[in-house]
């Protein structure tokens, strides 16, 4: 399957710079989590890369090619949107998208019955979307962008409205279209999401990229400053550290911790302190920062 590669990418709305000499590149077999801030301009670089917009300078090419309508009938995209026709019926609405895309009428009923079958919307294939829950809304815009069998996915908060259950089957799903080589473009406002399923990760703020690799390297180079603390009693012997401003508590709870060390403070005190104070500790871990951790920092940063 082929790569998509972003070259000194800009887009600009009058004076408004929305995306700035952004590179990158997404590599078929692997999921791109793209991350930023509301306003960031994820959304402009999505829609350049489904050739919806064209960008004011650099070149976006699909296995070389610079992309265009050709690229689009080979790409699925969901975005954060609804897209769909509210009083069209179910199965008609993913058919007659389907041959929009080149597939011939069999094919397209064929593959339509299959997802429904998978998602569990056959007895909803005849309702109006209308009548479907915000959930169901989702399932079936998602079979829309996986249907035709697209090379390139771009999935925008694909879990939006899934419950559970929902949730764990569009991750296998995930799972399968990146093990059969499509080249996935993955946005999402949810960390933990892009922990779980990205390979790589590109930070985007204010038009700019300022992280790009593989989730493992940027990780690794953040080096291990947050920690994991398991215990029985307080949180009080924590108050002095962060007084200081030696740490950052990331996630607290009755018997958790997570904490991220601050300014190069050292964590033996921290260690010390739980050990002397709380009636029971159960785990002392110093680990990798979360992405979460992460996307706080580096955003922050290009603020300051």
């Amino acid at each position: 399957m082929p790569d998509l590669t972003i070259e000194s990418v800009s887009k600009h709305y009058g004076s408004v710079a929305a995306v700035q000499r952004a590179s990158f590149e997404a590599r078929s077999g692997r999921i791109l989590g793209l991350l930023g801030p509301n306003g960031a301009g994820k959304t402009s670089a999505i829609r350049m890369i489904a050739h919806i917009i064209a960008p004011d300078s650099g070149q976006i090419r699909f296995g070389g090619r610079t992309v265009g309508a050709w690229s689009q009938r080979r790409m699925g995209y969901l975005p954060e949107e609804r897209g769909l026709y509210k009083k069209l019926k179910i199965h008609e609405q993913l058919e007659y998208l389907a041959r929009l895309k080149g597939m011939s009428r069999f094919d397209a009923r064929e593959r339509s019955r299959h997802w429904l079958k998978r998602f569990d919307l056959e007895k909803w294939a005849s309702k109006k979307t209308q009548e479907l829950s915000k959930g169901m809304q989702q399932k079936v815009q998602f079979i829309a962008t996986v249907l035709p069998e697209p090379d390139l996915v771009i999935l925008d908060e694909p879990f939006s409205g899934l419950d559970p259950i929902n949730a764990e089957l569009l991750r296998d799903i995930i799972g399968e279209l990146k093990s059969s080589g499509r080249t996935i473009l993955f946005a999402s406002h949810r960390m933990e999401q892009v922990e779980q399923l990205c390979d790589d990760i590109c930070l985007i703020s204010r038009g700019h990229i300022l992280v790009h690799g593989s989730l493992r390297d940027v990780k690794r180079s953040f080096g291990r400053d947050s920690i994991i603390l398991e215990f029985d009693g307080n949180t009080h012997f924590l108050d002095p550290f962060l007084k200081q401003g030696a740490i950052r508590i990331t996630s607290r709870s009755d018997r958790r911790v997570e904490l991220r060390l601050l300014n190069g403070a050292p964590a033996m005190p921290i260690l010390r302190a739980a050990v002397s104070t709380t009636r029971e500790l159960y785990r002392y871990e110093l680990v990798e920062p979360s992405l979460t951790e992460i996307f706080i920092s580096v955003v922050e940063r290009q603020s300051a």
